[in-house]
């Protein structure tokens, strides 16, 4: 006859459940998440980064305080992008701006050399150097037939002044400008022009011809000065002055 034996299971000996003990595996487990949250430290040189174990993990490392190393590399790297995107620079309240200036020296520039303005001439001083002239051209000998001659004496004193056209005065003469100026000191009247002149007068011959006669040549008329000279106001850029008879065939007028 067979005997059975059944061995009964006897359940481990629990510990008794309470209000108060599910009270304290409530805080336990809210401790360890807590625990288990991260803690980061950041150094100038990068970031550590330690875990915070549970009791559990404690023991579970074999050593009570003990924290798992963590790659602190990425870590830095996020935060440099951080900082690169958003950068923060402050400033101390009492912080000094220097800005660097440039020394600049002005210089006045020398004045402008004065400017020579030339006036115009006057009449007065036209008529100063034409009376210089004059005299320069006085100096010359004149010929012996102006002494003692009413018409040359009178010529003779406007030796220098100069050829204008259809000048009658002693500001400038042309040529039958100035023999009808000199007869008009005279009292006697000639016509304005050459041609009119000789039609005015006797005509002469050469041997004839006395000083102060008139000479004729187309489109010219003088004052006989006796010899082979004349005087009369010769042409623009001339004076009137004392010169050889050129005129290869003039003609000789006598007026009065």
């Amino acid at each position: 006859m067979t005997v059975s034996t059944t061995r009964a299971r006897h359940r481990a000996a629990r510990r008794p459940s309470t209000p108060l003990t599910e009270f304290a595996a409530a805080a336990s487990d809210q401790m360890g998440t807590v625990g288990r949250r991260t803690a980061v430290v950041a150094a100038s040189s990068g970031l550590v980064v330690s875990m915070l174990g549970s009791p559990a993990s404690a023991a579970a490392g074999g050593e009570a305080g003990a924290l798992p190393a963590v790659d602190t590399a990425a870590l830095t790297a996020s935060a440099r992008a951080v900082l690169n995107t958003a950068p923060v620079v402050t400033a101390p309240v009492d912080a000094a701006w220097t800005f660097d200036v440039p020394v600049v020296t002005a210089e006045t520039p020398p004045p402008p050399p004065p400017v020579k303005v030339k006036a115009a001439a006057s009449r007065s001083t036209t008529r100063a150097a034409a009376a210089t002239t004059t005299a320069a051209v006085a100096s010359a000998p004149a010929p012996s037939s102006v002494s003692g001659n009413a018409v040359l004496e009178i010529a003779a004193r406007y030796v220098g002044t100069p050829y204008l056209s259809g000048g009658t005065t002693p500001e400038g003469f042309d040529c039958s400008g100035f023999t009808s100026y000199v007869f008009a000191q005279l009292g006697i009247s000639l016509p304005r022009t050459s041609t009119g002149q000789k039609a005015a007068g006797t005509i002469v011959s050469r041997a004839d011809a006395l000083p102060g006669d008139l000479i004729w040549s187309p489109g010219h008329i003088s004052i006989y000065a006796g010899g082979n000279e004349q005087i009369d106001s010769p042409r623009p850029g001339k004076t009137v002055q004392f010169r050889s008879i050129w005129q290869s065939s003039p003609v000789f007028i006598r007026i009065g």
